[in-house]
């Protein structure tokens, strides 16, 4: 029998879902995803004894965060977990139909399954740092496509297209700088970039999403609980005689974080001396181009938690 009650959040942009579970019984609820909508969720739980419920939802971007935060406020045990989980758990059950209201009882019997860990939210400055990089990027993505058109672009068309080019460059530089000058008024996040920037592979690109979505580097046991956050954690394909796999990035974590390791990992295996000497290892057992890049890719994360869980700049010695 369950002993205690759990709490499942299916959310989506304008509404939410929820499901209490207790003593295997559901009770289901929908709200709107505002303010007011968690108010009336706070008097629904209240009135349901759930505010002590373990609540569980998905970490699906900008839309849960309000939500998190407030159950967060109000002392509630709250954790955000990555989608891949109860994705995961619901092939277990063998579920075949998908609802809103389903999915808000699928996530509580995960929750009360799983037992995930709490959710703590990240620092103010951390959270305008990610936006401000969020941008930048819409902004490169936008000045991208705009380039892409360029060539096939008829001339009256292309006068535009320069124009808009151009004053995306302002917009980047300027947001280049707010973020350089967000970084340097906080002194935890300058030391960090101080630290990130030691280890040759890691340029600032890299450095600005690193500091913008990883968060508090003691949320992470060890390297390798880091790994799996971002998805570079390796997935081996191989079952009996029959199949002979290679190893895989399980590409089930952060996204924002993975894309951005890629070429940094191509710059370390040319210049950063520890991976240099792994490549060497790894070329001469025979691995292919591409698990040698995704080994990099998991060794720069694992300097990455070394200088920040430390406090110490990059040295080949201990790498």
């Amino acid at each position: 029998m369950i002993s205690h009650k759990t709490l499942g959040i299916d959310i989506s942009k304008k509404t939410f879902d929820v499901a209490l579970l207790c003593n295997e019984k559901l009770k289901n609820k929908k709200f709107t995803n505002d303010s007011q909508g968690f108010e009336l969720l706070r008097q629904w739980l209240d009135k349901h004894d759930g505010l002590k419920a373990h609540i569980c939802l998905e970490a699906t971007g900008v839309y849960g965060e309000p939500l998190s935060e407030y159950l967060y406020a109000l002392g509630c045990l709250t954790s955000v977990v990555n989608p891949a989980r109860v994705k995961g758990f619901a092939q277990s059950e063998l579920l075949r139909h998908k609802t809103d209201k389903a999915d808000a009882g699928l996530i509580a019997r995960f929750c009360h399954a799983m037992r995930p860990l709490p959710w703590t939210p990240m620092p103010k400055e951390t959270r305008l740092l990610r936006d401000l990089v969020r941008h930048l990027e819409a902004l490169q993505g936008m000045r991208q496509q705009k380039r892409n058109r360029l060539e096939a672009a008829s001339e009256i068309i292309k006068v535009q297209l320069l124009r808009h080019i151009d004053y995306l460059d302002i917009e980047i530089k300027e947001n280049k700088s707010l973020i350089n000058q967000h970084i340097e008024s906080h002194p935890a996040l300058d030391e960090r970039k101080r630290l990130l920037a030691s280890i040759p592979g890691i340029g600032e690109a890299t450095i600005r999403v690193i500091l913008a979505e990883l968060g508090d580097i003691n949320q992470f046991k060890n390297a390798k609980a880091l790994s799996a956050f971002i998805g570079v954690a390796p997935r081996v394909r191989e079952s009996g005689s029959s199949l002979r796999g290679r190893g895989l990035m399980s590409k089930t974590g952060r996204s924002q974080l993975r894309k951005a390791f890629f070429m940094p990992a191509l710059v370390a295996l040319r210049y950063n001396p520890a991976i240099k000497k792994m490549k060497v290892r790894l070329t001469e057992a025979g691995k292919s181009k591409m698990t040698i890049v995704g080994a990099a890719m998991r060794k720069l994360v694992h300097l990455i938690y070394g200088v920040l869980k430390n406090g110490v700049p990059f040295d080949e010695k201990l790498a």
